[in-house]
């Protein structure tokens, strides 16, 4: 096969193909709003365990646990 050939089957293939980047770009929407949908279900437990700040203080004294994580006595 001589280059002349190898050329006229290339551009025969690439007209082929189309736009590529038009045809990616759903899967690439599809993909930002599952990433936006996952940040919006993590910003909704943002603070969840300062709610009750009572339950927090009775599981720290029962763990032995004080502010700055340490146990006591150990």
């Amino acid at each position: 096969m001589n280059a002349a050939a190898q050329i006229l089957l290339a551009a025969a293939a690439e007209a082929e193909h189309g736009n590529i980047a038009l045809q990616t770009l759903p899967a690439g929407l599809i993909a930002a709003a599952i990433f936006a949908l996952l940040g919006c279900v993590t910003l909704s437990y943002r603070s969840v365990a300062n709610r009750h700040p009572e339950k927090a203080e009775a599981w720290a004294k029962a763990h032995g646990k004080t502010d700055s994580g340490a146990q006591q006595g150990h």
